[in-house]
């Protein structure tokens, strides 16, 4: 089963009788709040969804990672803002290749939504084959009941203590090694940590590899069936997307939503850097 589709199968949905709800979650590390980039155009109905507040616990608290998972009581809340019905399908899209929209579809399957996918490509491939809607979309409140934990969730004892099997970093490469770090406290990764990018995933096209390639980097990595993987990245973003290209290739992985930003902030635990 695939947790993607394409902007023509979107297209299509939106036209039948039980439309999707489709979720715009427009955010970059530089460019959080992404509320101008929707109003002058999403995908027709989209609502816009607010990663830092809505898809994370606002304010994080330092111990936790700069993007905490949200409790199942905000979530919700956000979900019913959303318009979100029990039931209901779920697109979400953003404007960088599923980054920031990984982290709704990970929250929302978490959370017992069953059909819940990605637009492979994103806004651009909407942009490329149908017109877009302006302004700001209000629905009616959603009526959706959400419950939590139907993913694995690793944390940062169990991180410590090496009990997280094999831990990928979806951070950029300059970033895992320690040579740039522009938020966290400190440069590096976790010691044993694998450098796995999540913009990897990603054709030049920024839709997601064939699913061969994906298996064929997955096993690279060392992420087979039958290994135990965890997906980390600065806080938990990212790495929802690494667990989306592992779960197309038919590896699960579990998710620690602390990530580099809460084990950083942690001076007593070590940190490695360069490629190793």
């Amino acid at each position: 089963m695939t947790h993607l589709i394409d902007a023509a199968a979107l297209h299509d949905l939106l036209a039948s009788p039980v439309p999707p709800r489709v979720l715009d979650v427009r955010w970059r590390l530089d460019r959080p709040d992404g509320r101008d980039d929707h109003a002058a155009g999403h995908v027709p109905g989209a609502v816009y969804v607010d990663l830092e507040h809505e898809l994370a616990e606002h304010p994080p608290r330092p111990d936790q990672g700069r993007h905490p998972l949200p409790s199942r009581e905000a979530l919700q809340a956000a979900a019913r803002r959303w318009g979100l019905r029990d039931g209901e399908a779920v697109v979400a899209y953003d404007a960088v290749g599923g980054l920031s929209a990984a982290r709704a579809w990970w929250l929302l399957r978490d959370a017992g939504v069953a059909d819940v996918r990605v637009l492979d490509g994103g806004w651009q491939a909407w942009q490329e084959a149908f017109p877009a809607e302006t302004g700001e979309v209000r629905p009616e409140p959603g009526d959706v009941v959400l419950d939590r934990g139907r993913l694995a969730v690793v944390g940062l004892d169990a991180v410590a203590a090496g009990r997280a099997g094999l831990l990928l970093d979806a951070r950029a490469s300059a970033r895992f090694r320690g040579e740039v770090e522009p938020v966290d406290p400190r440069a590096g990764h976790v010691p044993g940590a694998v450098n796995a990018p999540a913009q990897e995933s990603l054709g030049d096209d920024g839709r997601f590899r064939p699913v061969d390639e994906l298996r064929d980097r997955a096993t690279a990595l060392g992420a087979v069936p039958g290994v135990p993987v965890t997906a980390s990245c600065g806080s938990g973003v990212t790495a929802t997307h690494l667990v989306l290209a592992l779960a197309e290739a038919g590896v699960d992985a579990a998710l620690w939503p602390g990530s580099w930003s809460q084990w950083s902030s942690r001076p007593e635990l070590p940190v490695a850097t360069g490629d190793a």
